[in-house]
């Protein structure tokens, strides 16, 4: 299945109260990006094949798709994917790695304006990039594209920082070897936060939320291009990028086993139907 995409607007879509374009912050990132950030364990789609009935010929947006790494496991259960990333830099990152799957469909678009026909998805996704989107515009725009009574599905892997020795001396890193732009975008979500059952795109009902387990195993190589892939990281060539790598070979020393270390993740997974709010709905 293809659908007739519409030509990608022209204007500058800003994300909530963030300046400047968030969606250019991760193309110095993207050979780190591709490789080395965590993906989605199995257990999301034996999830979602029992909560929104998904099964392979299930059409999905993936909203924010980078470099396609939630894409994939839609792809391998046999479901229709259309990638819709502003990123030029990243959306061809994700078109390579996809290249191989003929129900892939890389899109020129954002969340506030996918150019996406009409109800044409089943089911929409969005893997660590829902809060970068306008909320109130991406609601409006999801629901155009979305056949009713579909769901919605939000995907966040957060870093674990208090189970293993090893991951309390990373989250003890000193934050002042990270990079703040001028124009410093909101933070993503605090899991905590992400997990609470009131929120806005979902208008009057409440999502469901649940918790999977997630892990990267990484040798040292891994683990350095992990820590690069972070945007707040200062890459080669910026006056912190050494002391914080050396930082970092000491702790990867000093904590390895069998030349390994591992990253531990929560899996938050929230979903939901989409609903009109009270002000919007006619009488």
């Amino acid at each position: 299945m293809s659908l007739t995409v519409r030509h990608p607007p022209s204007l500058n879509v800003r994300y909530g109260v963030i300046e400047g374009d968030p969606t250019q912050r991760f193309t110095s990132r993207v050979e780190y990006y591709a490789p080395y950030r965590p993906g989605y364990p199995d257990a999301l789609i034996e999830l979602l094949e029992q909560e929104v009935q998904l099964s392979p010929p299930t059409v999905v947006a993936d909203i924010g798709s980078g470099t396609g790494l939630l894409s994939v496991p839609f792809l391998r259960h046999g479901c229709t994917v259309y990638g819709v990333e502003p990123n030029a830099a990243m959306r061809e990152a994700g078109e390579r790695l996809l290249r191989h799957y003929a129900d892939f469909h890389s899109v020129d678009g954002a969340a506030e304006a996918t150019t996406l026909p009409d109800r044409c998805v089943q089911l929409i996704t969005a893997g660590q990039s829902y809060h970068w989107f306008n909320v109130d515009r991406s609601r409006t725009e999801f629901l155009r594209i979305l056949q009713p009574d579909c769901y919605v599905v939000l995907v966040w892997n957060f870093r674990q920082t208090d189970t293993t020795p090893f991951m309390r001396a990373y989250d003890a890193l000193p934050e002042e070897w990270r990079t703040l732009p001028a124009h410093r975008p909101h933070p993503a979500p605090s899991e905590r936060f992400a997990a609470k059952r009131q929120h806005p795109l979902f208008g009057d009902v409440e999502p469901q939320v649940r918790f999977l387990e997630n892990r990267q195993e990484f040798d040292w190589d891994g683990f350095r291009g992990r820590v690069l892939s972070e945007s707040s990281t200062p890459l080669p060539g910026a006056p912190r990028h050494g002391p914080m790598m050396a930082a970092l070979r000491e702790l990867f020393d000093a904590h390895q086993e069998n030349g390994k270390v591992v990253f531990h993740y929560n899996t938050l997974v929230r979903y939901g139907r989409l609903h009109l709010l009270d002000s919007s709905k006619t009488e």
